[in-house]
């Protein structure tokens, strides 16, 4: 059974970076694509960035403020939030895809103040 578990996330000021974490079990990390979704207020919940064998994937509104980035040894996931604006206000949740099946984390607050 997959679990997720994310942490890193908080307030901070326009501008400011927070670093979100996201710890994985249950799996082989190492082949399975992760990533990050979020879902603002009165929004739908949108695709950050995803991490695979291939490579990465971005949003546009995030493409050179955000980095997604994983660390095999420590079955962890990683984005860095670099430039935050208050529009990346939003609850940031980790997904895992595997065996076709994607898992969610229980999310992680970012609020971003102007």
């Amino acid at each position: 059974q997959v679990q997720l578990v994310e942490s890193g996330g908080g307030l901070v000021q326009a501008g400011g970076s927070l670093r979100l974490s996201c710890a994985a079990s249950g799996i082989i990390f190492s082949r399975n694509t992760m990533g990050w979704h979020r879902q603002a207020p009165g929004k739908q919940r949108e695709l950050v960035a995803l991490i695979s064998t291939s490579g990465t994937n971005y949003a546009d509104s995030v493409k050179g403020r955000f980095t997604i980035s994983r660390d095999n040894a420590k079955n962890t996931v990683y984005l860095q939030m670099n430039s935050l604006r208050p529009e990346d206000t939003a609850v940031y949740y980790c997904v895992l895809l595997n065996r076709g099946v994607w898992s969610w984390g229980q999310g992680t607050q970012v609020t971003v103040s102007s």
